[in-house]
């Protein structure tokens, strides 16, 4: 009962449709919105919304519906399909961090100068579809970077291409397995419990491995990406970050 009574306060009252413009977007509300996001939404979209697990919010773009209604939507209901939750926030609550993602603003054009084609057919020459998979084509070894752009800061892009090892996200070390008979695996540990460690081995594909049959288990807490820094000209390094960028998913336009 207490959740029913808690989800009835986050939305608006039976039968009434949602303002199409947010009616609490005071400098008070945005920063009220502010401190529920650093809160509640930072651990996923970033201390000031520049993507992280979750996408990016910091640009002014939102591909899950752009309107004050879809964001409020979007922030009370979650997002079918995706590790968006659904919020108990007072509907109030809930405008206020609204009001605060349209205050961040759109910081990141201004930092491309890159060429997205000349970015994209270095992609190809440097071999990072061999690790990294975009638009159904490429490895599996690293991150899928179909959607980066949407999900990244420019910054964040960069960085990575410069020092991979800066942030590694768990999901991403390699584990390095031997057997008591001597059998070797490398891979991204995808599930695991007591007994059982699911790896999603580079070379024979997805294992299901018995603990009790492990001589040797190490987790690589390092990035398996080499670093680019001083392979590339400066030049290079922006066509690379315009294409990466330029990896989104559609706008949904309703």
């Amino acid at each position: 009962m207490r959740a029913l009574w808690l989800l009835f306060l986050a939305t608006p009252a039976f039968g009434q449709e949602i303002p199409a413009r947010n009616p609490h977007n005071t400098a008070a509300d945005q920063a009220a919105g502010a401190k529920i996001f650093r809160s509640h939404c930072a651990p996923c979209h970033g201390a000031k919304g520049e993507g992280g697990l979750g996408p990016n919010l910091a640009t002014g773009v939102f591909f899950r519906g752009a309107t004050d209604a879809d964001l409020y939507r979007n922030v009370t209901e979650g997002i079918p399909g995706t590790a968006m939750p659904g919020t108990f926030f007072d509907g109030t609550q809930v405008w206020q961090i609204v009001a605060y993602l349209r205050s961040l603003g759109r910081n990141a054009g201004a930092a491309l100068r890159g060429d997205a084609r000349q970015g994209e057919a270095l992609f190809r020459e440097k071999g990072c579809g061999g690790c990294h998979l975009v638009r159904g084509e490429g490895g599996v070894r690293g991150p899928d970077l179909s959607f980066i752009g949407s999900r990244r800061s420019v910054e964040h892009v960069r960085e990575s291409i410069l020092d991979p090892n800066a942030k590694v996200q768990p999901e991403y070390r390699v584990a390095k397995v031997t057997l008591n008979n001597g059998s070797s695996y490398s891979g991204f540990v995808m599930n695991e419990d007591t007994y059982i460690v699911q790896l999603l081995d580079f070379s024979r594909g997805l294992q299901s491995l018995r603990r009790s049959d492990f001589k040797n288990f190490e987790m690589d807490k390092n990035s398996s990406m080499p670093s680019f820094k001083g392979k590339l000209t400066d030049r290079e390094l922006d066509d690379l970050v315009s294409f990466l960028w330029s990896l989104k998913p559609p706008v949904r336009s309703e």
